[in-house]
């Protein structure tokens, strides 16, 4: 039997119910609609979220047809929390929002090392997060610490592995084999990396005024279904069954806050030297496939900090950049402005990230609004220092490749490059047409073309 994960009503139903909780409507004027509607789900025998996998037992199937109805019912309660969707009330939103004349550089005045670098950064993040992908804090840091490698300076290793710890915590199966110190060989595939090529192929396809239609038609075309996972299988079913976007990102998706939309920003930053709204608004039109809310918002806020960091002289002037393109009310901008005050103030990053799963600890692995004020707080309290700045992304415990991507691909624009031990074969594996064992180095020229005269 095969098991399609992410896409069947029974595996999402539980995952809803979680999200009515953190969006206000499970405690809002609706409230008691949420809890009759929980009460027929569980009276059926159906489960609550799994906190990692994404299906049930097979068993469950039996329930689908309630968890379709179910689904259903609960899309019709809207939230009552302070946080738009349309481009026009996020601004809105934003007192800060960049002005009408932004600090837009030319592409000439750019220094291409800067953009290298956050390729670079990029890809050097995830591959440090790979390995470890889905191993909690604990796990992670005992790992480090058996080979010798905490604090975090370099990348996993097998060799030397007590056994112990070993079973204690097994690597990401698929991960391991391409993304040890001992065998890496160029960068691996990973979804962290095909969506900045997805991105980049938009604007050479469709130039700066793309639309949301653009990025969905280039998924159908070249973005293998078995690639997607969570929101962005679900909005591909969707387009699969007709619907159009933007309710793509709403029919049945629990996962329309998580961080798909956040890891396939960082080209409209790059595109976007300086300029944080043109950036946000790029990110906002990509993210809207797939992403509702502070789904939406994680986008804008690392396009608006990649605008940035090209330019920028420091973490902090990156991450005011990221908060000033996000609704001031919504639950991001807390969650980032807090973890930004935490790292500034701390001298131990491991009490920040204590703060940041006290606050969070409840959220998915995978959610944007954990893993948004991670890579905040780490490229504060990293000042600068590219190696800090990664570590701190993955020895956090969440999305470790996909808040390393992130964290590294800014450390990576600001500081011209990343240091030697982090450089691979400058080779990309990659699944999407044209762009397997394609060099960084081509990628940040061609990134550098996109953007403004």
């Amino acid at each position: 039997m095969i098991r399609l994960t992410w896409v069947q009503p029974e595996d999402l139903i539980g995952h809803e119910l979680r999200q009515a909780a953190e969006d206000g409507r499970a405690s809002g004027p609706d409230a008691e609609r949420v809890r009759e509607i929980a009460a027929r789900w569980h009276a059926a025998g159906g489960h609550d979220a799994p906190p990692r996998a994404g299906a049930s037992e097979p068993g469950a199937a039996r329930l689908r047809d309630l968890a379709g109805e179910l689904l259903d019912e609960l899309a019709a309660v809207p939230s009552p929390l302070p946080e738009p969707s349309d481009l026009a009330g996020i601004v809105a939103a934003c007192p800060s929002w960049p002005g009408a004349a932004p600090g837009a550089v030319s592409r000439a005045a750019v220094d291409p090392a800067r953009v290298l670098g956050a390729w670079q950064g990029r890809a050097a993040g995830c591959v440090l997060g790979k390995p470890v992908e889905k191993i909690p804090r604990e796990g992670i840091r005992q790992i480090a610490e058996a080979t010798g490698n905490w604090p975090i300076r370099g990348w996993f290793t097998a060799e030397g592995l007590p056994e112990d710890v070993a079973r204690r915590w097994p690597w990401n199966r698929r991960s391991a084999v391409n993304s040890l110190a001992e065998n890496i060989d160029g960068i691996p595939e990973d979804d962290d990396l095909n969506y900045p090529l997805l991105a980049l192929s938009v604007l050479e396809r469709h130039g700066r005024g793309f639309t949301t239609d653009d990025v969905a038609k280039l998924w159908l075309d070249e973005l293998p279904a078995g690639r997607t996972f969570t929101a962005e299988r679900v909005a591909y079913r969707n387009l699969l069954d007709g619907v159009e976007p933007p309710a793509t990102a709403t029919r049945r998706n629990p996962f329309r806050e998580w961080i798909g939309a956040l890891i396939r920003a960082d080209v409209y930053g790059w595109s976007n030297p300086g300029d944080p709204a043109t950036a946000a608004e790029h990110a906002w039109r990509d993210a809207r496939l797939t992403h509702t809310a502070n789904g939406i918002y994680g986008a804008m806020f690392v396009a608006a900090m990649c605008a940035a960091a090209l330019v920028a002289t420091s973490p902090e002037e990156v991450v005011r950049a990221g908060l000033s393109v996000v609704p001031e009310r919504s639950r991001l901008h807390e969650a980032v402005r807090l973890a930004a005050a935490d790292a500034a103030r701390e001298d131990d990053f491991e009490r920040v990230v204590d703060l940041l799963h006290e606050r969070h600890g409840g959220l998915h692995w995978v959610h944007t609004i954990n893993n948004a004020a991670l890579v905040a707080a780490t490229l504060i309290h990293g000042r600068g220092d590219f190696t800090a700045t990664i570590a701190g992304a993955v020895a956090g415990g969440w999305d470790t490749d996909s808040a390393g991507a992130t964290a590294g691909s800014v450390a990576g624009a600001l500081n011209g490059g990343v240091p030697d031990r982090w450089r691979m074969r400058d080779s990309l594996a990659s699944s999407l047409t044209g762009y397997d064992g394609v060099g960084l180095a081509a990628l940040a020229a061609r990134t550098q073309e996109m953007m403004g005269p």
